[in-house]
Parts: structure tokens; sequence; C-alpha cells
């Protein structure tokens, strides 16, 4: 059933272009019990619950999301993904560690957290630690196309997980917008980045369902090359990255837009007369 939408705002897509960095990969140096895809684009952890950290192939633009979505999970382990950065060249690694925490951060110039939804914020100095800690307002999710962050602008549509077509995926959708579902849960998208300063370090920050989570650690040395740590860690099996669009919204982006905005959910894109590869397109990206 189509409904009446608001266009889409051309005009903020285009005054927030900026160059588009390289697409993010996964490194051909990973954890023994890692498997990732010939695209470079999924990993996998095929036994046990550790040997499972993964780093992206190139080092990290000021600003590009490292952005991964939770494609399959195992029960009867405890734990889950965990993601950072780190300055370590990974080809340079005498071997991968078992885990990213604590193995791989003791060997220094590491960061990595554990997901959670409160704990991995920092305070600034210029704000009381108990504003800093205070959780985002969900709304703005809803009505903000663009996530800010620090200097950066970054499109929000791609950050947001969504749930497989199907007839409650339009409610399951409002749960992954409105960043109510646990950080782990399936098909949720996870991403790091990072922000330089003025006085030359950078601070990482992590998002979680297109919602920023704050800072999580300060001080990074920002002129040096900045890797993102992917730990497929226990509960989480496998993992695929999401691309994201930081110049001009491509025109196969902006046909979706536009058709998402005109159903009432997904399912009814199926009704439309629409060549079968777009409607894929608009019902799984």
């Amino acid at each position: 059933m189509a409904a009446v939408s608001d266009p889409v705002d051309l005009g903020a897509a285009w005054r927030s272009a900026r160059p588009e960095p390289c697409p993010t990969r996964f490194h051909q140096v990973h954890g023994a019990n890692i498997r990732v895809d010939l695209s470079g684009t999924r990993a996998t952890r095929v036994e046990s619950f550790a040997h499972g950290v993964c780093f992206s192939r190139e080092p990290l633009a000021p600003g590009q999301v490292f952005l991964v979505e939770i494609e399959e999970k195992e029960l009867g382990w405890c734990g889950h993904l965990r993601l950072g950065l780190t300055a370590l060249d990974p080809a340079t690694l005498a071997s991968v560690p078992e885990f990213s925490l604590p193995d791989l951060v003791s060997l220094g110039h590491t960061w990595v957290f554990a997901i959670t939804r409160h704990h991995n914020r920092v305070p600034r100095e210029d704000r009381p630690e108990a504003e800093a800690l205070a959780p985002s307002h969900p709304p703005a999710l809803l009505v903000e196309p663009y996530l800010c962050i620090e200097q950066f602008r970054i499109p929000r549509d791609r950050l947001v997980g969504r749930s497989r077509p199907g007839l409650y995926s339009h409610l399951l959708d409002q749960l992954y917008e409105l960043n109510v579902l646990p950080p782990t849960a399936r098909r949720s998208r996870l991403g790091v980045l990072f922000c330089p300063r003025p006085d030359g370090t950078a601070d990482m920050h992590i998002i979680i369902n297109g919602e920023d989570m704050g800072p999580s650690a300060r001080g990074l040395p920002a002129a040096q090359p900045l890797y993102a740590v992917v730990d497929v860690f226990a509960s989480t099996k496998s993992v695929r990255l999401v691309q994201l669009e930081y110049g001009l919204p491509s025109l196969q982006t902006l046909c979706r837009l536009v058709i998402q905005r005109s159903v009432v959910h997904r399912l009814a894109i199926d009704g439309l007369h629409l060549p079968k590869g777009l409607k894929d397109f608009c019902k799984y990206e």
C-alpha cells in the first residue's frame, strides 16, 4: 500500500558530500578460527569461542566508519562481539592473539571494548560525568537523516540494523531504529571510527544501530595509521561489513530511499511494478 511521503532532500545530501574513502574489507591476517569469504566482507568463526580477532585491511580514514552487521549467533557461549582500534599493523604481528581483551590490548597502542550500551563512554573535560554517561534521546534517531559526531556528518540510513522482510518486519525495524534491542542482537549494526582533535590526538567512537555511544577512548595517535579491530567472540559467530556512502549518494541509493519512504513497510515493495533486482535491493539493504 502506497503512502504519501516527503521528498528526499537532495540539497542536504549535496551539502554533506565529502571524499569517498576506500571500501572496507577484512585483513588477510586474522585469528586461527576465522574464515573470511572471497569478497573480504564476511568473517565467520568456524569453531570454539576464541581466536576470532579480525582487522580492517587498510587503516581507517578520519571519520570513516568500519561498520559490521551481526549475521549469526551461536548459543552456549558467554560473551559477545568486541570492537575497537589499533595502531599496530596486523601484517607485523608474529601471531594473532587468542583474544582482543586482554591479549591484543596488552601489546599496547590498542583500544578495544566489549559492546554494551553505556559503560564504554568517557566524559569530556568540559562536561560533568553524569551528563556524558546519560543516554541519547531515541526519538532523534527517527527524525535526523545524519549522525553528527564531532566534525563529521554520517548518513544514518545504513547505520541502523534491519530485520529480515516478513509479516512483522515493519514493527521489528522500529525497534532497531529506536535502538531498544540488545546491542549485540542478530542483525544489529555496530561501527567504530576515530575523530581527530586539534591537539593531534583522536577520540574513538562506537556506534550502535545509528546511535553514537560517545567517546570510548581518548588520546589515540591521530597521525599514526589506525586499523579497526573486530573480535568475533563467543555468542557472536559471523559478521558482514556494511558499506557507507560519504560523498554524493548514488542514483541507486536515492531510488531506494524514495521507494522505501513511499510504502507502509517492506512487504509492500513486492506489489510494485519494479524489476526484481531493485525490489530486493530495497527490501534487504
